[in-house]
């Protein structure tokens, strides 16, 4: 298993922008999932007085499921990869979203800084190298109360639920990515999926690096069980967090 990461995986992202939009286009429920777990962090809110940080936003699909679900909302999105940011750039958009060339785990370095009402991440937490580093960096950039969404490929741990990822990678990830040229790209995608967390694992690590009142949410339709929302709040920092902090 061969799993990319920091510019490797930026420089693949470049690569496959051009034909990225398309291919999630054809994933049945992608951008409806996407725009549910954003109603789920700013529920019945038109977003007046909010700022937002959509961190990970790709060509921006992330980005427009935000704005829909909190259209008067100041929301600053991030992505490491400039050919993806470009995509998203190049979409209509309101004054009021502002994207950033930057790592997800370098924000401030390119002047994204808090405090956020709400961190927005869908698809970002399997591909970095240290997640809880970035969980308790989001948790800094909150405002107290502030809350963390968390849209992510995390397996349910049951067989069947697994049993589908690998036949929907094997039989569609995979040689779709081949098709447009992104081989080691998708290869990637599918892999990291196997690799990550399962729910309840990704969900204990949110509580250990300091949010409170941890949820975990599934999706409808073919991704029940390998697609799932996960909310929390900015708690108090516990003392196991503050140590990896220093670290």
């Amino acid at each position: 298993m061969t799993l990319l990461r920091a510019e490797a995986l930026s420089t693949a992202f470049d690569h496959a922008a051009a034909s990225y939009d398309r291919l999630v286009a054809a994933n049945p429920g992608y951008h409806t999932h996407l725009r549910r777990s954003a109603r789920r962090l700013v529920p019945a809110h038109d977003g007046c007085g909010l700022r937002l940080l959509d961190l990970g936003c790709g060509t921006g699909a992330s980005t427009a499921a935000l704005v829909r679900a909190a259209p008067q909302a100041r929301i600053v999105a991030v992505d490491a990869s400039a050919g993806m940011l470009a995509r998203a750039r190049a979409k209509s958009w309101s004054g009021r979203v502002s994207f950033v060339h930057a790592p997800a785990e370098q924000l401030a370095g390119a002047g994204v800084t808090g405090p956020f009402d709400a961190v927005f991440a869908a698809y970002l937490f399997r591909n970095v190298g240290d997640p809880d580093a970035l969980l308790r960096a989001v948790h800094r950039l909150l405002a107290p109360g502030g809350r963390l969404g968390v849209h992510e490929y995390t397996l349910s741990g049951r067989t069947a639920h697994r049993a589908v990822w690998r036949l929907v990678s094997g039989g569609l990830v995979r040689p779709a990515g081949t098709l447009c040229g992104d081989r080691s790209l998708y290869r990637h995608l599918s892999d990291s999926v196997a690799a990550f967390d399962t729910a309840e694992q990704f969900a204990r690590r949110m509580a250990r690096q300091g949010f409170t009142g941890v949820r975990t949410l599934p999706v409808p339709g073919w991704q029940t069980g390998i697609v799932h929302t996960f909310l929390a709040s900015a708690g108090p920092v516990r003392a196991e967090a503050r140590r990896g902090a220093a670290r």
